[in-house]
């Protein structure tokens, strides 16, 4: 079976609308980009600057070897250098626990404790398998209806404008990280995740699991230091 490679255009005018599509197409595929950048432009900022909030949320970033990635460890840092400045009163740690071998939230709790913040300050969710599940899940599980988002830089706009789609007041802490391949490859999934994110925001689907209302974060605002 022949396939045929797809036919140039002979004409001026029809390389003309070839150059207009292909343009077309570009400008379609940044418009997602380009809404991140203009909803979150006045939500984000660094440590120094967060509100005080009750709730941080810190979002999962892998692990190596049952440890938080070096993305993570960085998130978890800034976590803790705002609950140590009063800052924020609850940790909720959000990832991915779908198998017993790979627990984000309880690697990222106990990394939280050995660095000053009380186990009874730091609430977990084991289903924050994407971004738009864990600001959800955040406000429909956890009651979480104000919060400081913390990740990398190249993430933090998708997490603020979709926690906000969610329903939740949300400020960024964009974490400074080395600009080394991973960064580089976070900072091009984004542009594609930034598709995605439009449609979680005008569609808002369930996440992947919901399941009961928690009262972990009540809780932990109730408990001492």
């Amino acid at each position: 079976m022949k396939i045929r490679r797809p036919r140039l255009p002979r004409t001026r005018t029809g390389w003309r609308r070839l150059v207009q599509g292909v343009m077309a197409a570009c400008v379609l595929g940044l418009l997602p980009a380009t809404w991140l950048y203009v909803s979150t432009a006045d939500r984000l900022g660094t440590t120094a600057d967060a509100p005080r909030t009750d709730v941080a949320v810190v979002f999962g970033a892998g692990l190596w070897a049952g440890e938080p990635s070096p993305y993570l460890a960085h998130r978890l840092d800034a976590a803790a250098t705002l609950y140590r400045e009063g800052r924020v009163k609850v940790v909720l740690v959000t990832g991915d626990n779908s198998r017993e071998d790979y627990d984000e939230p309880d690697a990222m709790r106990a990394y939280l404790t050995r660095h000053g913040v009380p186990d009874t300050r730091i609430v977990s969710d084991y289903a924050g398998f994407d971004t738009w599940d864990s600001c959800v899940r955040a406000r429909k599980i956890f009651g979480v209806d104000r919060a400081v988002l913390i990740s990398q830089d190249f993430h933090i706009r998708r997490a603020v404008a979709l926690c906000e789609a969610a329903g939740v007041d949300s400020y960024g802490v964009g974490v400074a990280a080395r600009h080394d391949a991973t960064w580089y490859y976070g900072g091009t999934r984004e542009i594609f995740a930034a598709g995605k994110a439009a449609l979680d925001a005008v569609f808002e689907p369930d996440p992947r699991f919901l399941g009961p209302k928690e009262p972990g974060v009540t809780r932990a605002l109730a408990a001492g230091g």
